[in-house]
């Protein structure tokens, strides 16, 4: 039975990062539809649940990747944004950040230095500042 499963397993495409994606909006809208009670809300979770299945099964690997690359050209900037926020919340208390005003480049300068003068390593512009 389970060489049967491995056979036919064999040559799908398996789970990816929309896959999973997808999975969560599932289970996000069963919780949502637990408090509003939407009667034609089961439609949206059979096409979710179909859709994902389908490409986690699929043998169609390349059609496959190309949505999940789609996907993460939409879904990295995001992520990127709330990565960028979560770093500078944990280093809030020991540094500052500055943007070069030549080639808007982010700085990382620690905090409780004073006056300094800040060289940006990408396009080598000078520029002074308070930390």
């Amino acid at each position: 039975m389970k060489q049967k499963l491995r056979q036919w397993l064999y040559g799908r495409y398996g789970v990816d990062q929309f896959s999973t994606f997808l999975i969560i909006v599932y289970v996000c809208l069963t919780i949502l539809n637990l408090w509003l009670h939407w009667s034609y809300m089961w439609v949206l979770y059979i096409l979710l649940l179909v859709y994902c299945y389908f490409r986690i099964f699929s043998r169609n690997i390349g059609k496959r990747r190309a949505e999940n690359q789609a996907f993460m050209r939409l879904y990295a900037p995001m992520r990127n944004w709330f990565k960028d926020k979560k770093e500078r919340f944990r280093d809030r208390k020991t540094h500052k950040y500055f943007k070069c005003p030549h080639c808007s480049q982010r700085l990382r300068v620690p905090k409780g230095k004073g006056d300094i003068t800040i060289t940006c390593a990408k396009c080598r512009t000078k520029f002074d500042a308070r930390t």
